[in-house]
């Protein structure tokens, strides 16, 4: 969403557009493009995953350009009139959907189709309603009308972000096929280059389909199913993995817990020896902090993969080895 100043940036959108093919430097606030470049086509994707999967995937065909900053959650991020305007120039945008990027319909409608083309990398996969595991766990827990109440106001607060969970690249099994969709769009985009994209769609599917196989061996040894999360993010993972994901917040990190979610929280960690609350690299970790305090545990990240920054990838660190560093934590937390 571009809130309530769209009309001010649509406007300078179009006054930036007229000038820009008579600019001849221009700063760019998207980090990789800059004058001096290899002529490539532009792949603009909205966030990480997108962008690893995109990547892997054009290899050296393509300039692939990620839109949120590193450290930016992709939850509340937005891009600015002249991140628009260098949109404009790509061949491809990639984007999640399910109004995980509440700015892209708005952004997309200023596109030109007929040289943009444009990728939901969610289509065709198989949804989950947002909060409708942790909403299935619930029905057991409402021991009075009070608190049902209270938890049904929160489920309409946080339905406000949309039907369905976003959050499909949590599960290794799931991503596989968005960064199928991706490929797709790309060979279709480059039919000259087809081979090429699927041959490097098949060795990232092939590491995909050793995580998945690694986790699934590993959750035969969980002792528990449990996982206290920061927010709604795991849906998708804890369902392939048949494990059940209970949410301080909702599908939004901004989304705050009553006090009475939290009491039932802790009764819900006690009564289940949750040793072990997870917080997120992204997301305040003072609530899963407290909660941990409650109930004597510890705390433990878990990383939903919003964002790999710089740092760490001149570290060698992608969405391959931050699962693996989410599955060592998994079985700190789950085996004993």
């Amino acid at each position: 969403m571009l809130k309530r100043n769209i009309a001010v940036l649509l406007v300078l959108l179009y006054m930036f557009a007229s000038l820009a093919g008579c600019t001849s430097k221009q700063e760019s606030d998207v980090k990789g493009v800059s004058e001096g470049m290899p002529s490539k086509q532009k792949i603009f994707t909205s966030f990480y995953p997108l962008y690893f999967a995109a990547k892997e995937i054009a290899g050296d065909k393509a300039e692939v350009i990620n839109l949120t900053p590193a450290g930016a959650e992709p939850h509340d991020w937005e891009p600015t009139a002249r991140t628009i305007i260098e949109m404009q120039t790509g061949a491809m945008f990639i984007y999640n959907g399910l109004e995980m990027e509440g700015w892209a319909e708005k952004v997309i409608e200023t596109l030109d189709k007929a040289k943009t083309r444009i990728v939901c990398a969610s289509d065709g996969i198989e949804l989950i309603k947002s909060g409708e595991l942790e909403h299935e766990h619930d029905e057991h827990e409402h021991d009075d009308d009070e608190h049902h109440d209270e938890d049904e106001q929160e489920d309409e607060d946080e339905h406000h972000h949309g039907e369905f969970d976003p959050h499909i690249w949590v599960s290794p099994v799931r991503f596989k096929k968005q960064a199928q969709n991706i490929m797709n769009a790309l060979a279709e985009l480059d039919p000259e280059n087809k081979e090429y994209y699927i041959e490097n769609f098949m060795t990232l599917a092939a590491k995909l389909d050793k995580l998945d196989a690694d986790i699934r061996k590993a959750v035969k040894e969980f002792k528990s199913n449990i996982i206290i999360t920061s927010h709604d993010a795991f849906g998708y993972f804890a369902y392939d993995y048949g494990l059940e994901q209970i949410a301080i917040r909702g599908v939004s990190p901004d989304d705050e817990p009553s006090p009475a979610k939290m009491a039932k929280l802790v009764d819900e960690c006690r009564e289940h020896g949750v040793k072990f609350v997870f917080f997120e690299k992204l997301v305040n970790p003072k609530l899963s902090q407290t909660l941990a305090r409650e109930i004597g545990g510890q705390t433990l990240v878990l990383n939903a993969v919003h964002g790999v920054d710089e740092e760490e990838q001149k570290q060698g660190k992608d969405y391959i080895s931050v699962m693996y560093e989410n599955l060592d934590n998994f079985k700190k937390a789950l085996k004993d």
